[in-house]
Order: C-alpha cells, then sequence, then structure tokens
C-alpha cells in the first residue's frame, strides 16, 4: 500500500467525523499556515505547553515559535532542555508531564478514528495518555489509513524505517519499535480536551 498520498476530501471529512464519535474535536485545516494559528488561537497565554520530538512541528513552524518570546506561553519542554543542573532538569521534565497543554503528532490515523503514537523511550507517552488536560495533534493527511490494521502496517513498514534513517544520518543510533498507543477514544469522564488540527498536507513521515 502507498504510504505517502493525500486522500480525498470525503476520506477526510469522513475520518473528522469518526473521530468526533470516539471524543476527539477535529478540525481540518487547508495548510501548515492555518494549523499553526489554530494552535495560536486554542492556547491561552500563561498556559503551561509540553510537546513531543516531531517532524511535523517543525514543519509547521512550531518548534521556532515556541523559542520566540511571542507565545506568552510557560514553555517547560524549553526549559527542561536548557537547565543544566541534573536534579533541576529532572524536576523540570516531571513538570512537564503534567503541563496544561501538550502538542504533537501521530504516526498513523485510521479513517475509522484510531490513532497511533510510537515511542522508542515512551517519554513523550504519559502526556498523551493522560497527565495533561489538553492534546493538540496535528496530522498531516497522508497519514490516513483505511482500516487500523493498515494504519499499523503504516507504523511499522513506513514510518520506523524513516525515522531509522533519519536518526543514523544525523549520527544517532536509530530507532526501533518499543512501546505503541492505541489512542481509540477520550472518555468523558476524564474531563480532558482532545484536539486533532487534519491538514490537507503532507507533514512529517
Amino acid at each position: 500500500m502507498e504510504y505517502n498520498f493525500l486522500p480525498s476530501d470525503e476520506i477526510i471529512l469522513k475520518t473528522a467525523g469518526a473521530l468526533k464519535e470516539r471524543g476527539v474535536e477535529a478540525i481540518v485545516v487547508a495548510s501548515r499556515n492555518e494549523a499553526l494559528e489554530k494552535i495560536k488561537e486554542f492556547i491561552p497565554k500563561g498556559s503551561s505547553v509540553n510537546n513531543g520530538s516531531s517532524r511535523t512541528l517543525e514543519e509547521i513552524g512550531l518548534v521556532e515559535y515556541l523559542k520566540s518570546d511571542a507565545h506568552g506561553w510557560n514553555n517547560l519542554h524549553v526549559a527542561a532542555l536548557a537547565e543544566k543542573d541534573p536534579a533541576m532538569q529532572s524536576k523540570l521534565r516531571k513538570e512537564a508531564l503534567f503541563a496544561d497543554y501538550y502538542l504533537g503528532s501521530v504516526h498513523a490515523l485510521a479513517e475509522t478514528g484510531e490513532m497511533l503514537i510510537a515511542s522508542a523511550s515512551g517519554s513523550q507517552l504519559p502526556p498523551i495518555i493522560g497527565t495533561s488536560p489538553n492534546l493538540i495533534f496535528i496530522v498531516g493527511a497522508q497519514k490516513i489509513a483505511p482500516t487500523y490494521d493498515e494504519a499499523m502496517n503504516r507504523l511499522k513498514n513506513y514510518v520506523v524505517p524513516l525515522e531509522d534513517k533519519r536518526m543514523k544520518e544525523v549520527g544517532m543510533g536509530g530507532t526501533f519499535l518499543a512501546k505503541v498507543v492505541s489512542f481509540l477514544g477520550e472518555p468523558v469522564f476524564m474531563g480532558r480536551k482532545v484536539r486533532v488540527i487534519l491538514v490537507k498536507e503532507k507533514l512529517g513521515f
């Protein structure tokens, strides 16, 4: 199966509807610029934010925006990276797990609404699973697969090899599939807000 093509508007809207049925708000936008503007709308000034490592976040300009002083947010991810004292850095990393907003992407999204997020270390998974009250996933529409099984195939056979290659090219040891979260829905009783910004562009792997 081809894993890097943009689906039709019909499929994108179908997927957005399936996410809604699973307790996830889906917002469809035409471009990466619109996606960044939506994020700015959703996060109030003074909120604490955390983000995972993500090519998608880089490609929409969010990583550079987070480094600026323009947003008015408390950027816990950058604060932890900048801290030189090991004990204080550990403390800041723990605080980041409970940020008001967590920003990231997913590696595959089924038309039926299931999302797959993989991690070798697992460090970015706690906020996704439950510690952050607000999640915002930015997802290029090419990541949509027809079924859950095809979404898993996309992750295993397409995303992981590309990420492994990328990491080796930058002098790191590569990657492997260690931990996978199947995000099947968000129960109302959790009281969290989960949003997916579906972008009609190819973003990330």
